[in-house]
């Protein structure tokens, strides 16, 4: 599937429909260049998980936890990990396949150990038809709907 985002707003809605329809044990891999809009579309998966806390990017600690909305989100962001034993330090299988879900940004960074049924979300600017102008491509896995 792939979506125009032509605003900010564009791209946060669309994170917030994905964040709706979003079930437990779902892994979501999020790419885009530094600037491109991972994180207002987490935030807008966050708002569409009812999670009314501040979302930002976890770049220092690998993960972020948020665990007042319907579900449990695992907000990753592995741009800075340099071990891929970082990834086993945290424990990451205990999110991956939790009863929660995860969002993970910079995901081609940890491919060995992703689950083989993700969901990869990939982000572009081009700036040719735009400042805010992102094409979105969401390769769908089964895990979410076209709706």
């Amino acid at each position: 599937m792939i979506i125009e985002s032509f605003r900010m707003e564009d791209t946060f809605a669309l994170g917030m429909k994905i964040g709706e329809n979003a079930k437990a044990g779902q892994v979501f891999c999020l790419l885009g260049d530094l600037g491109t809009g991972k994180t207002v579309f987490t935030q807008g998966f966050a708002k569409g998980l009812s999670i009314t806390e501040p979302v930002n990017s976890p770049t220092f600690t690998i993960v972020q936890v948020y665990d007042t909305g319907r579900l449990p989100f695992y907000h990753f962001d592995v741009y800075r990990i340099e071990d891929i034993e970082e990834m086993y330090e945290i424990g990451f299988e205990d999110y991956f396949y939790g009863q929660g879900v995860c969002l993970i940004e910079w995901s081609n960074l940890i491919e060995e150990i992703l689950p083989e049924k993700r969901t990869v979300i990939t982000i572009e600017k081009n700036l040719e038809k735009g400042f805010d102008y992102r094409l979105i491509t969401i390769e769908n896995d089964g895990n979410i709907t076209e709706d």
